[in-house]
């Protein structure tokens, strides 16, 4: 990346700051741009999702992996469910998605608490394990919430097997004029479903898979405590990448906690932060991190920089940190400040190897929160920062009354924000195709065919509040 007229600004900058030149290009499509990244994760999109409590879990991990995207467990679940939700994620389908499974015999009040929890809002009736009906919410209207599932039901199904091509089965979707189809394997067992959509993004996106075929998941452990037991632990569970996460990366603590680790010789990337210059980048690389993690006060939840007045813009500080990572073979991960696809493109013309998103992500229906809805109807999610009272509370509940009331004084992040779904975007993957759209037609661009080439090729210019909002569109006439 090279900034309009080789003339870098004497300050610092955030995406909002600056903008991509178009320049020549042979690239005739966007499909033909490879978004993998190469850092050593095997994602084969450069998205992963923050270890935020209220944003990544199983759900998030099985959809996100399913599209090429990778996951990060937060360091606050306990270590045993972890296990179990690397276990659950790496042996989901790579085409078809993990159903919602009543029994005939639930009750609609049931169903209706757990239908809002797909995109596709419908879930699988089934006997013994075959699929004998769906039931989606139109179906459960008007009805006693005490009735069984197995008296609403639609009967009429959809039915592939479960080694379908995925546009045979977006054909036989059509052809019935039906929004799911029900994958059954050999012995009319229930597999997943598919809809049209899935269908669609199944040819497009390339699943993030481990060597055994398993859907790729990583999860974060902190620097207190016994780090080696509880890094050993995760380890020994399977999963594809460790990040040692912490909110000020440069520290001893830090330091000894990746030495620590990398002495248990880990065969997956160890990731550690968060860090925003290259000193800090220098001193985890040191101490055996693979992949820095870039960002302090970025955030939508994080009040550090109004609190302690601590942090960078980010442009500058991905910049600044890719390329202290690149000179020793390194690579840094761009954490939080995203707000658009543009923002994803400028992360990654900067030289990060993956972007990380939290708060984008929470308002979808992969997100582990309950759905709730407004005055106004409106659906939406709770969040909340990593660092908040909230997830204080949560990471200490084994201490003493004394000392979580104590830790509880101080506090940086917001404890509880509203994060709305999109009507026209509720999931992650509708999230995901619009992030990958706008970063494909950023690579045509710069007539960039691979994320490297987009480094390479990136010419960067600096602009006023006025160009950035110039460039925004508008929803009504002016």
């Amino acid at each position: 990346m090279r900034f309009l007229d080789d003339a870098a600004p004497p300050y610092d900058l955030t995406y909002d700051d600056v903008f991509m030149v178009p320049a020549y290009s042979a690239i005739a499509s966007r499909y033909d741009v490879d978004l993998a990244t190469h850092d050593g994760t095997g994602a084969t999109l450069p998205l992963v999702v923050s270890n935020m409590t209220a944003i990544a879990g199983k759900r998030m991990a099985e959809t996100t992996a399913r599209r090429g995207g990778l996951t990060v467990i937060p360091q606050d679940i306990p270590i045993p469910v972890v296990t179990d939700v690397v276990g659950w994620v790496k042996q989901r389908d790579h085409v078809f998605d993990t159903a919602i499974e009543l029994a005939p015999t639930q009750t609609v009040a049931e169903a209706l608490a757990l239908i809002p929890k797909r995109s596709h809002e419908a879930a699988v009736v089934v006997d013994e394990g075959r699929p004998i009906g769906v039931v989606t919410a139109r179906d459960c209207a008007e009805v006693d919430r005490f009735a069984q599932v197995g008296q609403v039901m639609n009967r009429s199904m959809v039915t592939v097997s479960d080694d379908a091509d995925p546009r045979e089965v977006f054909e036989a979707l059509e052809a019935a004029k039906a929004s799911l189809a029900i994958a059954v394997s050999p012995d009319g067992l229930l597999v997943g479903v598919l809809t049209r959509l899935g269908a669609l993004r199944a040819t497009v996106y390339t699943p993030a898979v481990d060597a055994s075929g398993g859907l790729r998941i990583a999860a974060a452990v902190g620097v207190n405590g016994d780090v080696a037991d509880k890094a050993a632990r995760l380890l020994a569970a399977g999963i594809d990448a460790l990040v040692v996460d912490t909110a000020h990366g440069h520290q001893e603590r830090m330091i000894e906690a990746l030495q620590t680790i990398r002495g248990l010789a880990p065969s997956v990337p160890l990731v550690a932060g968060n860090v925003v210059d290259a000193a800090g980048t220098d001193a985890l690389i040191d101490a055996g991190a693979d992949i820095v993690k870039v960002g302090v006060g970025p955030g939508a939840m994080c009040t550090t920089r109004m609190m302690t007045g601590v942090g960078r813009p980010q442009f500058s500080a991905v910049l600044e940190c890719a390329a202290a990572a690149r000179a020793r073979g390194k690579h840094v991960w761009a954490d939080g400040g995203v707000r658009h696809p543009r923002d994803v493109a400028l992360a990654l013309a900067a030289g990060a190897s993956s972007v990380m998103i939290g708060s984008w992500f929470a308002g979808t229906h992969e997100s582990p929160g309950d759905l709730m809805h407004d005055a106004d109807g409106r659906a939406f999610k709770v969040s909340f920062g990593m660092a908040s009272a909230r997830a204080v509370a949560n990471r200490t509940s084994t201490e003493s009354a004394f000392d979580r009331a104590r830790k509880g004084l101080y506090e940086e992040g917001i404890s509880s924000s509203r994060m709305y779904l999109d009507p026209a975007r509720p999931g992650v993957e509708d999230l995901m195709d619009q992030i990958c759209a706008g970063l494909r037609s950023s690579c045509t661009y710069a007539g960039a065919s691979t994320l490297a080439e987009l480094r390479e090729r990136a010419v960067v210019g600096v602009q006023s509040a006025a160009g950035f909002h110039e460039g925004r569109p508008l929803s009504t006439s002016w």
